[in-house]
């Protein structure tokens, strides 16, 4: 298949640069596999389709989002992609030009320097003279599409409200939409997994078979394997959380207590083991998401979905409206 097969026109006015007021406000799009059938709901109402009795289980991504954007005294730009040690990090630097091997990265009071440059993909390692103080010079690394730089608010709302686990540079976008009221009575259990900034790069290659997913790291526990193998419908709360219950399931032959890193790429064709279900956000074209909730709801139904919300004129991308697929 082709990256051009997961394309489509979005009004640049639809991307949701802001939260709504109220976490659990957002539309919430029903899509019917089996009968291909569109309901326009509210996503306070998916205790409706969730339920304990049936042995239904939400696994959510207890995540949280870390300040990882940072700027040097000279303004320019440092992403720090894996803190090696509290003052080792791995960080993609713009403008590359400006770090070259040797070269000092003041930051505050801190100075880092740069000791090593990635073959591979040009990353840097920075070591720096002292910590970084990140509650004064750290930032949220928001998507790009919202135009905007992080505002105070963002360090709470592009948190879910039962992260815990630091780590990841971008949100499980899926679960913003929970409050602790919504998420109570609704039989859940959690995985962890990281984040990283591979969730923004776009698909370059024009075959989908030639392209290479970044990896991230995730662990599931003990408690969360017992309550998905005795579960009779699984439903990830965002893509995320399916790629790791689908991972150790392709792994494992089932889902078990354990952790690793995954670079799983999941797209039409794919067999899944785990997932009955699937809360998620509405995704960028041509994207790896995009591609995964095709593999799931099927290709045709879910660009039919896609036209549809655009008609409802729904919110996209990180803050906007969900999808829930049953």
């Amino acid at each position: 298949m082709l990256t051009s097969d997961f394309d489509y026109h979005l009004p640049p006015e639809l991307i949701a640069s802001e939260p709504l007021a109220e976490r659990s406000a957002s539309r919430m799009m029903v899509l019917h596999r089996k009968e291909g059938r569109i309901e326009h709901r509210m996503f306070r109402e998916i205790g409706e389709y969730i339920s304990r009795e049936a042995g239904d289980m939400l696994v959510l991504n207890d995540t949280r989002v870390v300040p990882a954007r940072y700027f040097t005294n000279q303004g320019y730009e440092v992403l720090r992609l894996n803190p090696l040690t509290p003052t080792r990090w791995r960080c993609m630097v713009k403008p590359g030009k400006k770090f070259r091997l040797g070269h000092t990265v003041p930051i505050g009071e801190a100075t880092g320097t740069v000791v090593e440059i990635m073959e591979d993909n040009g990353d840097r390692i920075i070591e720096f003279d002292r910590v970084v103080d990140e509650s004064k010079h750290g930032h949220l690394a928001l998507p790009h599409y919202m135009g905007r730089d992080d505002q105070p608010a963002d360090r709470e709302r592009y948190q879910t409200v039962f992260a815990r686990s630091e780590g990841s540079i971008a949100a499980p976008t899926a679960g913003l939409h929970f409050t602790p009221d919504v998420l109570a009575p609704l039989p859940h259990t959690f995985v962890t997994l990281h984040v990283g900034v591979g969730t923004f790069q776009p698909v370059k290659v024009e075959n989908i078979a030639d392209h290479k997913m970044h990896s991230e790291v995730y662990e599931v526990s003990e408690a969360t394997a017992q309550a998905v193998q005795t579960a009779k419908r699984v439903i990830p709360v965002g893509t995320t959380a399916l790629r790791t219950l689908e991972t150790v399931a392709r792994d494992h032959g089932k889902v078990i207590a354990t952790q690793g890193s995954t670079d799983i790429f999941i797209h039409p064709g794919f067999d899944f083991r785990v997932a009955g279900g699937l809360l998620t956000n509405f995704h960028l074209p041509k994207s790896t998401l995009i591609m995964l909730v095709s593999a799931f709801a099927g290709k045709e139904l879910v660009m039919q979905a896609y036209e549809e919300a655009i008609r409802e004129r729904y919110r996209f991308f990180s803050y906007g409206d969900c999808m829930l697929i049953v």
